[in-house]
């Protein structure tokens, strides 16, 4: 029983530290949109690379 009144105590503590603090930095909203916005870029840069390669690859003549 002493380990869990242990455990609210030190959460408790924790998380009033946390409230206290109002500088906590940036919202993870904008950081997701950009990772998103990255990432759909970097799918279009890879199906644009990619179908220009196969074309290439098919207009060589084989032996």
């Amino acid at each position: 029983m002493a380990f869990f009144t242990y455990l609210h105590v030190a959460l408790s503590t924790r998380l009033a530290e946390l409230r206290r603090d109002g500088e906590r930095g940036d919202s993870p909203v904008p950081t997701a949109v950009i990772i998103a916005g990255l990432v759909t870029a970097a799918v279009a840069v890879t199906a644009i690379v990619s179908t220009k390669a196969t074309a290439w690859m098919n207009s060589i003549q084989g032996p």
